[in-house]
């Protein structure tokens, strides 16, 4: 059926337009519509609770083929908050599922749940807007965050702990009194929250709460429901979706934009995915009875087929329609194909032209099932409006991902200056537009920065070790495109193994590995690293010749120094945009375990940046020849 799914004919015979696959609900009925061209009958069976284990069927009603491949039934009636299901039978399969389009479900996502949205809606929610929506994709700083690791730990003071509620308290504290959770993002400087997956994942057990489990998330097994583990009540499907709403307004109540993890390239299991059960393996990938790889999760997604672009497009415009999301981060875009990336932009910029999109774009071997192009790092001038990692400024920083022990420019790499200077004018080898570049040094993925400097340099100290994570912060931070951190980073987080050594990818680690630990705060070196990074967001705001828009722009202003150490080095930038209160910024980048000597443009300059503190205030005046001490960035200006 690969070959079949994938053909012309197939595809111009059933490929449905409309937008009302699911369950849609009215006061007096509910319409349900599947989409399921190869079942023989397909009917819906209606439930009083999403509990699968319950013996609680209410009814089971035939669907009526319909059009393109679809069934559909109109049950008249209230049906709000009952549960229900589809089954199919194709010969002599028979197969009952979770709606691919469900908008909510009972626990553990087994059963779909009708709803009436509107019902769901926090106070105020039709006023409700993305608080940054006037910023260009440069001026946003984005903090990625699990929900679960902000509050869990005992010292968060927060108490909805691990839910999506917690996200928003205020007001919260350590035991001494240093803010947590909001109020520290806030304080921060943050403009965009990226939440690692929030849709219903399948790898912790929503009936054992109680118990502690922990998951990334990126194991979807509904892609339109809110995750249950992170609402108090995940047998109600209203409570999380009540929830996740009210988490949304209460960020941009506090003028924090929502990016959304979303994981379309595979399923937590092919076999058992609603819409592989339903259209048996129409969804993924399978070529000659193997399922595709290429994302190292057992499964990739079929995008290039018309109903699983449909699909696809149609989930993203829902979230950002329904959840007022502000930006979309897609796990291993590089599996997608450019017609599905580029037709979801367009249809949600349609009604939300400020919501902003980027992905993984790794180049992966995947059994595409028709000639299509996708959507990787290389091919970005393919999908304009769409951004990607940029791994070559990560692995340049701190060393390649690969090798743990790998030295990096911020740990004593020399050969990695010329690869910076193309990152920090956001121009790496494969971009051609600065707002296609995320600049980062560390995710969820891999070690955290300073676990990764540990690595590399273990004989070197403590404060050594802080310098290296400061001068690589102040390199992403002040770099053209668009800067991205991993939650804790500002405040030194790490996770080390208790057998020694560092937990790489935790996964499905404790809460003791992936907790934010907020009482490390009381610490000075925390603490002042928190001070650190609050400056350099600050100073980015400060100044918009940072935030350039257009390669243009960049290659007039931005200009490499060269410089004689080979880890050195230096940039000189005029001030002539629009909004800049500087003439002049000069940055200076010294890796060196040596304090160096570097001279200034002609002048008398502003530093506002050292090894020890940052901000938009003078720390002292500078002219002529200057020392840079060993492992320190300087950033001087020019009023």
């Amino acid at each position: 059926m690969s070959e079949v799914f994938s053909s012309p004919d197939f595809e111009a015979k059933y490929t449905y337009h409309g937008r009302d696959l699911g369950a849609t609900w009215s006061p007096t009925e509910t319409l349900f519509k599947l989409w399921a061209p190869t079942a023989d009958h397909a009917v819906v069976r209606l439930y009083r609770t999403g509990n699968p284990d319950a013996m609680d069927l209410i009814a089971e009603l035939p669907m009526e083929p319909s059009v393109n491949g679809t069934w559909q039934l109109r049950k008249a009636g209230d049906l709000n908050g009952i549960y229900y299901t589809f089954v199919v039978t194709i010969g002599a399969y028979t197969a009952e599922a979770c709606d691919p389009y469900a908008k909510t479900t009972g626990v553990n996502g087994m059963r779909a749940m009708v709803i009436d949205m509107a019902s769901t809606n926090p106070d105020g929610w039709e006023l409700d807007a993305d608080p940054n929506g006037d910023l260009n994709f440069t001026d946003a700083v984005i903090y990625e965050l699990h929900v679960r690791d902000l509050s869990i730990d005992p010292s968060s003071g927060i108490h909805n702990k691990g839910k999506f509620l917690g996200v928003i308290e205020t007001g919260t504290t350590t035991p001494s009194g240093i803010p947590t959770g909001l109020d520290h993002m806030k304080n921060l400087g943050i403009t965009h929250l990226h939440l690692l997956p929030v849709y219903d994942y399948g790898s912790v057990d929503e009936t054992r709460l109680d118990q502690p489990q922990f998951n990334w998330g990126y194991d979807p097994t509904n892609f339109n429901t809110p995750e249950g583990s992170y609402s108090t009540d995940p047998y109600n499907g209203a409570v999380r979706v009540r929830e996740m709403k009210q988490m949304v307004k209460g960020l941009h109540d506090n003028g924090i934009s929502v990016i959304m993890d979303v994981v379309y390239n595979h399923v937590y299991e092919a076999k058992d995915f609603c819409f592989n059960k339903l259209v048996p393996m129409y969804f993924s990938r399978v070529t000659d009875g193997v399922i595709s790889n290429g994302s190292g999760c057992g499964n990739d997604t079929a995008s290039e087929r018309s109903m699983v672009h449909k699909y696809i497009v149609d989930s993203v415009c829902y979230w950002a329609d329904e959840y007022h999301i502000d930006g979309f981060r897609f796990d291993l875009v590089g599996l997608l194909d450019v017609d599905t990336i580029n037709d979801l932009v367009a249809a949600v910029h349609k009604r939300h032209p400020n919501v902003v999109f980027y992905g993984e774009g790794w180049s992966m071997p995947t059994g595409i099932t028709k000639d299509c192009k996708l959507a990787t790092q290389l091919n970005s001038p393919l999908t304009p409006g769409f951004a990607y990692f940029n791994d070559t400024i990560r692995d340049s920083l701190r060393g390649s991902t690969f090798f743990s022990d790998a030295l990096g420019f911020v740990t004593g790499a020399s050969d990695m200056v010329e690869k910076l200077e193309g990152c920090f004018r956001g121009l790496p080898a494969w971009c051609q537009d600065p707002t296609q570049t995320v600049n980062y040094i560390s995710c969820h993925d891999n070690n955290t920065l300073l676990d990764r400097i540990s690595l590399a340099v273990p004989d070197h100290s403590f404060e050594d070790r802080i310098r290296m994570n400061r001068l690589g912060a102040v390199f992403y931070m002040m770099s053209q495109g668009i800067p991205f951190m991993q939650a804790g980073e500002e405040m030194l987080r790490s996770k080390p193994d208790p057998k020694g050594g560092y937990v790489e990818n935790s996964f499905k680690s404790s809460d003791r590995i992936n907790s934010i630990k907020w009482n490390l705060l009381d610490a000075k070196p925390y603490r002042d690293t928190y001070d650190y990074y609050r400056g350099l967001i600050s100073f980015r705001k400060a100044h918009p010749v940072l935030r350039m828009t257009s390669a243009y722009e960049i290659l007039s202003h931005v200009v490499p120094i060269q410089c004689e150490h080979p880890l050195m080095t230096a940039f000189h930038i005029s001030g002539d945009v629009p909004g800049e209160t500087a003439r002049e910024l000069f940055l200076v980048f010294n890796a060196s375990y040596t304090a160096e000597s570097i001279a200034l443009p002609e002048g008398s300059w502003n530093l506002c940046i050292n090894a020890e503190k940052a901000g938009t205030e003078a720390l002292t005046v500078a002219s002529s020849a200057i020392e840079i001490p060993a492992i320190c960035a300087m950033v001087f200006v020019k009023e």
